[in-house]
């Protein structure tokens, strides 16, 4: 069974919603991240996808005190990330509450030391993120492109020991574009051995279904439940 893991993007200690990543594209749906994360851990689910959007441009967290708020008052298993780029960021975010981290711009940058992590921390607790833009690699809170096509990228990192992946379609997340099939299905194809989590573009259900048909092991949905595209009781099922 897809698990359905909502996220939660943090900017100047609110949440908000970007559109294609576009920083100058935002919205602020709740001034409060900690009610939030409370509401999704009352409807059942287990698991949360942070992304420090202010760490992500500064390339160190920023928002540090609103992890430590969410894991200290909730049992959500959370996943951080932005601005994870140094061994005192990554000290910082498990000590604040974090089960797991995300390695995206830092897997671009600094290969060696994602593998220092592994052997460090444990290959379960690292993250492989891949964003993709038109099948390049964007780092920096997609405001940098890189030559880096996602295939090249991956295979860097299949044999490390690294066995969970996030990939998000850039250009489809917050505008409810539907989720990229095709890319998912081609990433399994290649590598099965990562357990993959698809996010961006989900905006019903059906999407959901189709995503689990797929083989990808889990999906991050934020602006589909901000917008009430996806109620909770849809998802049932899936909370089992």
């Amino acid at each position: 069974m897809i698990e359905i893991i909502p996220a939660i993007d943090i900017m100047s200690g609110q949440c908000v919603r970007l559109t294609k990543g576009d920083f100058t594209r935002k919205r602020v749906y709740n001034e409060e991240p900690l009610q939030v994360a409370l509401r999704y851990e009352e409807a059942g689910f287990r698991r949360l996808h942070v992304v420090d959007l202010d760490g992500a441009r500064a390339g160190s967290p920023q928002n540090l005190d609103v992890l430590h708020h969410i894991a200290r008052n909730t049992a959500l298993e959370i996943d951080f990330g932005g601005g994870v780029q140094s061994d005192q960021a990554i000290r910082d975010v498990f000590r604040a509450g974090a089960r797991w981290i995300t390695a995206g711009s830092i897997a671009v940058k600094n290969r060696h030391k994602v593998l220092e992590w592994v052997a460090n921390y444990g290959a379960q607790r690292i993250i492989l993120g891949a964003d993709v833009r038109q099948e390049q690699i964007a780092i920096s809170g997609w405001q940098e492109s890189t030559a880096l096509h996602w295939r090249d990228f991956l295979s860097d990192y299949a044999h490390a020991g690294i066995t969970r992946l996030i990939c998000t379609d850039v250009l489809r997340d917050g505008n409810f574009a539907g989720p990229a099939l095709d890319l998912y299905g081609e990433i399994l194809s290649n590598f099965p051995q990562f357990q993959l989590i698809a996010s961006g573009g989900v905006r019903s259900v059906e999407d959901i279904h189709a995503l689990q048909q797929t083989g990808v092991q889990g999906v991050i949905i934020g602006k589909a439940f901000y917008e009430d595209r996806i109620q909770f009781k849809e998802l049932e099922s899936f909370l089992c």
